[in-house]
Order: C-alpha cells, then structure tokens, then sequence
C-alpha cells in the first residue's frame, strides 16, 4: 500500500512527494520520492537517464523499468517515477540547519565530482548543478553508543542535463542560461551549447557557498549578473576561505573551460586529497 506523506517540493514541470510503502502484513514500511509530472517526454528523458546511471555513486537512484500513469485530483493524466527519499533534505536546507566544517566540504565535493565524473562518462552535462540539486542521505556508522550520523551527498534533477556538445533546448537570446542563472559559467551564456566544463564551473559556485553560506553572485537574475558572465568575471572568493580551497575554486573559475580539465581531473586536486592520502 502507498500513502501520501508530504509534499517535498513542487516546480515548472511537476511536484515532488513523500510516499510510505507498506508490505501487505504491515511490516518494515519504507520511503520514496515520488516524482510526478503532466509533461511524459520531460520526465522520460530524465528517467532515462537516471536509467543508465543507476548504481552509480553520487547519483540520486531511481527504481523500476518505466514510468507509471495515474491520475491527479483534477483527473488529469500524470506520470511518476519512484527515487530514494533522502531524508537530509537539500544541500540547500541542510546548510541553513549547521556550519559547514572544512572537512565536510571536502568531503561533499568528492562526492559530487564522483557523480559528474558517472554523468560526463555517460555522455551528458548536467546543466543544473546547485545546492537545491543535491540531496543528503544521512546514515548510521557504528552501533550502539559509539553510532555516528555521517553523510552521503548525491546529484539529482537532471530535467536541464543536455547530451555533451548539443545546444541546449533551455537557451534562449533573451534569456541566455541553460540552467539556474547564479550557477551559470560565460561560455554557456554566450553559445547555449552543453560541455562539461560548466558543470565543473557549477561545481566551483556551490563549493563557494558551501564555504560562505551565501549564493555565488550577490545579485540575481539581473543584467548585472549577465554583464558580469560576459565579461568572464567569476563569483568573488574571500579571503576566509583557505588557501588550497581557494587555488581549487581557482581552476574551477578558469576563463578558458579547457583548462578547467575535467571531472576526474578535479578530483584528484591538493584541496580534496588532503586527509585522504595520510
């Protein structure tokens, strides 16, 4: 049996809902996120996607061969496809709950590079990396008295994610993003055309909010903003933040895409292999 819990988000395309699943005998109920949207052919694609990601790391899993059909309470047709629930919420609501220790960022921006480095190999460019995207998974290490919480961080959405090299359907003249304008690199703003190189500049936004607690650019969704991505300026980092991360958001923010490398490149920079290698 499936009972509605919650809702946990709603946007353009659809809603997102908690949903408890409970065994014919009414033992060990679980959760899912259930997706649900009108529109087949977007919600298709990303579970497509999701379809050949599946038991990748950092990546949000879905279940199941295809999507199911119901219908709403307007008894209009709906799609819905079943995700693990992460029960941490957003990156987003999960930094406005703490700080955020040097040492969680590392190890949270391993994470992602794990997931994009899964997304890039498989050919497609996220084209929406931003805390709102990533999702925490808490879970259990030890047992008994010496239990510690620890964190899994994963890549969801992929409504935007864009086979690399193609021009993104999302682009427009008057509206020049392929995804959310604040986590946006300047080369996607002038061609509109999918490379991996702006997830990793993405990747740079987040990580610097991590470290700051506040959006990458102090303006939003402004000319200012686009004069600033024109230009090739990148979000300012302060000098709080230490010196390798800085150097790591450094190649992130290169103007030049090529020589931000890649995602397996990334992840093998000083910043992340501290603590890691002793």
């Amino acid at each position: 049996m499936m009972e509605f819990v919650k809702s946990l988000g709603k946007g353009e395309c659809g809603s997102v809902n908690l949903i408890r699943v409970t065994k014919p005998d009414g033992s060990n109920p679980y959760y899912h996120a259930v997706k649900s949207s009108k529109y087949y052919g977007c919600l298709n694609d990303e579970f497509q996607i999701l379809s050949k990601l599946r038991d990748c790391p950092g990546i949000v899993q879905t279940f199941g061969t295809s999507l199911s059909k119901g219908v709403n309470d307007q008894g209009s047709r709906v799609y819905s496809m079943s995700m693990e629930y992460a029960a941490g919420g957003t990156l987003t609501s999960f930094m406005e709950t703490r700080s955020m220790t040097d040492t969680m960022i590392r190890d949270f921006t391993r994470m992602i590079l794990q997931g994009l480095v899964s997304v890039h190999d498989h050919g497609y460019v996220h084209c929406d990396l931003k805390p709102d995207n990533l999702l925490v998974f808490p879970r259990d290490d030890g047992v008994g008295v010496m239990k510690e919480v620890t964190y899994e961080l994963k890549i969801s959405d992929f409504g935007l994610s864009t086979q690399v090299g193609v021009e993104s359907v999302f682009w427009e003249v008057d509206s020049p993003y392929l995804g959310t304008p604040l986590y946006m690199s300047p080369e996607s703003v002038r061609y509109g055309v999918a490379e991996k190189s702006l997830d990793l500049w993405s990747l740079g936004c987040v990580v610097l909010e991590m470290y700051t607690g506040k959006p990458p650019w102090p303006f939003q969704y402004s000319e200012e903003l686009l004069r600033n991505l024109l230009d090739d300026k990148a979000p300012e980092v302060p000098e709080s933040v230490p010196w390798e991360a800085r150097q790591f958001l450094q190649a992130c923010f290169t103007r030049n895409p090529v020589e931000r490398g890649s995602a397996s490149d990334l992840s093998k920079h000083p910043f992340l292999l501290r603590g890691v290698l002793a």
